[in-house]
């Protein structure tokens, strides 16, 4: 997929707050950004590391510019959680996902279990139903991707969700979006959520199924690249 919207360079000074990245653009000029990410981030936030804002161009916008992308180590690692959201629909419509062929039916942001939304529905013409739930994933050890990289009961959650759906007799995956094309695998980062590594571990027993993929990034364009062995503790 293309960024469609104006970008320009950056190099990071610091992330705060979450949600808010001052980023200097020009010697001696440093602006605030969105940042798109309520994880911690670990790893992907070296001061002074190049990085892509978006530029909204609206001066009605509290703040103009959005952090989308940082460089780390000479990858480029997106950090905006929405654009898996969009890539990975876009890839499932052209076939690009092996598992995820034969649904004529493709849609985003759908109701369903507890006052929650299923990032990709698929349907087939005889009623037949998949469940997609997409999670941006930038922690890394190694070659290896980990995911969460904070404590997340909003993605036990998704997990327990998407467990009911199989005891509905449904299809369910989580699709893991390696955000960043330097990683050869993946595995839950244990360390970080025990409690949602256990999780998982009971969705894959239930029969959720489970799919990682790294992805190409670049300033002006994120593609899906590669599916990735998985590793789940015994």
């Amino acid at each position: 997929m293309r960024i469609q919207q104006p970008t320009i360079k950056g190099r990071l000074q610091k992330r705060y707050k979450r949600f808010l990245a001052d980023v200097e653009v020009a010697p001696g000029e440093v602006v605030t950004a969105h940042c798109p990410n309520t994880g911690s981030l670990t790893g992907c936030l070296p001061e002074n590391a190049p990085c892509i804002l978006r530029d909204s161009q609206d001066p009605k916008r509290k703040l103009r510019y959005t952090l989308q992308t940082i460089q780390v180590d000479g990858t480029w690692v997106n950090v905006d959680t929405g654009l898996p959201n969009k890539l990975v629909p876009e890839a499932i419509r052209a076939g690009l996902i092996p598992a995820l062929r034969g649904y004529p039916t493709v849609s985003t942001e759908v109701k369903y279990g507890t006052s929650s939304r299923i990032d990709v529905l698929l349907e087939k013409d005889d009623g037949s139903k998949c469940y997609v739930e997409v999670k941006n994933t930038t922690l890394m050890r190694g070659k290896r991707a980990l995911f969460p990289d904070a404590i997340t009961s909003r993605g036990r959650k998704h997990l327990f969700e998407l467990i009911d759906m199989v005891h509905e007799g449904h299809r369910a995956m989580m699709f893991y979006c390696i955000s960043r094309a330097d990683a050869t695998s993946f595995g839950p980062a244990t360390e970080v959520d025990p409690a949602y590594c256990e999780t998982l571990l009971e969705a894959v027993k239930a029969g959720v199924e489970l799919q990682a993929w790294s992805t190409l990034v670049q300033p002006k364009s994120f593609e899906l690249g590669k599916r990735l062995r998985i590793h789940l503790p015994s």
